[in-house]
């Protein structure tokens, strides 16, 4: 079959109807051949056409691309955005990856609600994610590749190019007359994608010609997997998960290895984190589900932390460093800002509160846990230590040390908006200053 842009137009007419499509336009043959076919039919379409070029200045070329996508988009009469980057590429990192999710989050920027981002990814790309993934041992999820359709956003990101070939693409821009920039980093056989490309894929296509379109299809087969293994991870999830958002360790070691993997990778993906490897996710299961109750491991990877207390299991975005040794003077009155991303300290009035006469009149400073410190709660005939006050109320350990504690002339008087200690504490019928920590993480 060959690409025309009324078999583009049937595909785009499968997906969610947008208010833009937004084509990434990086100059080459794909994308221009795809942003030429939009333009013919876009009459057809009940949506605005736009384009996005993403400079990357990595290219001695990169500002005659930018040139050439400009002159094309105006040729179309097409509007169009760029956007120059100013890549940080840290040491071991790869190149490829960074400049991705670079490129894809300045697009994600420019997006607006309803809008379709049109990629130019075909059937050979597609074959090359799939080997690519399973020289890197993935399972289903990684060799489902390049899904055609997904969130992204405030709309989506759809690849309508994914059943044509390269070739299909290049012949069409020819015989269109279509002008379009050769990127030579296509050439360097240091990146994998172009060593497969150049290297690997034609042997493989004198062996099975038909190797692009075979191992698309292995792709589909295997996000279809996928798709019933996320439904039924997270008709599991719904089963154990509790009140808190937190996992029960108890039924989490009750399901079998395969299912409580999924359980964990559907929890975790839905909470917005970026899902562990294999290595990661085998820690969880034996360090973590398999730790003694008194233990508190701990699991972290880009962006993620997971820690167990008791019998739950927490994923949380990695504590901010804090110093516990940190002493703020307050006013008593005004919003005050914690540290290390604690949240805000507010005042308000009601029952149960604190001694109005006594925040008036004493010194207030905020300072943290060194261990020792305790507490007498209104009504009780002896002090506590706050240790045991937070094992009591089922505190994590990693968040004790983070809750200010509210000394007034010295003493101890609030342990953060939790509880109050005596002799701070308001009578019976008597209104007091109440305390709420905004934003607080807990």
């Amino acid at each position: 079959m060959a690409f025309t842009p009324a078999h583009l137009l049937q595909t785009l007419n499968e997906l969610p109807f947008p208010r833009r499509y937004l084509i990434a336009l990086s100059g080459g043959c794909d994308s221009i051949a795809l942003l030429q076919a939009m333009a013919v039919v876009r009459d057809e379409l009940s949506a605005e056409l736009a384009a996005v070029h993403i400079n990357h200045g990595l290219q001695a070329d990169a500002a005659a691309w930018a040139v050439h996508c400009a002159k094309v988009c105006q040729q179309l009469d097409v509007p169009l955005t760029q956007v120059a980057l100013n890549l940080e590429i840290n040491k071991g990192d790869s190149l490829e990856a960074a400049a991705r999710e670079a490129r894809y989050r300045a697009i994600r920027e420019h997006m607006v609600a309803g809008d379709m981002l049109l990629t130019a990814q075909h059937q050979d790309d597609q074959a090359e994610t799939v080997l690519l993934q399973l020289l890197r041992g993935s399972g289903p999820s990684g060799l489902a590749a390049m899904p055609q359709l997904t969130s992204f956003g405030t709309g989506f990101h759809a690849r309508p190019l994914l059943t044509f070939t390269q070739k299909q693409l290049h012949k069409y821009a020819v015989e269109q007359g279509l002008l379009w920039v050769e990127d030579d980093s296509n050439q360097d056989r240091r990146f994998d994608r172009n060593f497969l490309r150049q290297e690997v894929m034609p042997i493989l296509a004198q062996r099975w010609p038909a190797v692009s379109r075979t191992l698309s299809r292995s792709a589909r087969h295997c996000a279809e997997a996928q798709q019933l293994i996320d439904s039924m991870a997270i008709e599991d999830l719904k089963k154990i998960e509790l009140p808190e958002g937190t996992l029960s360790i108890r039924e989490l070691t009750a399901l079998s290895a395969p299912e409580c993997r999924a359980v964990l990778r559907a929890w975790i993906q839905r909470d917005g984190f970026q899902l562990p490897d294999t290595q990661h996710l085998d820690r969880i299961q034996t360090e973590m589900l398999q730790a003694a109750p008194d233990r508190e491991p701990l699991v972290a990877w880009q962006g993620c932390e997971i820690r167990r207390y008791r019998d739950q299991l927490f994923v949380m975005p990695p504590l901010t460093p804090h110093n516990p040794e940190l002493v703020l003077d307050w006013d008593g009155q005004s919003t005050l800002p914690l540290p290390a991303n604690l949240g805000v300290l507010t005042i308000g009035q009601g029952d149960k509160g604190i001694d109005p006469a006594k925040w008036q009149s004493g010194q207030i400073k905020i300072r943290f846990r060194q261990g020792g410190e305790r507490c007498q709660l209104a009504g009780r005939k002896h002090s506590h230590s706050l240790k045991k006050l937070m094992q009591d109320k089922g505190l994590p350990p990693w968040e004790r040390g983070r809750i200010p504690l509210i000394y007034i002339d010295d003493q101890l008087a609030a342990v953060g908006d939790l509880w109050v200690c005596e002799p701070f504490s308001t009578t019976p019928n008597q209104s007091g200053v109440t305390l709420t920590i905004l934003n607080n993480p807990k």
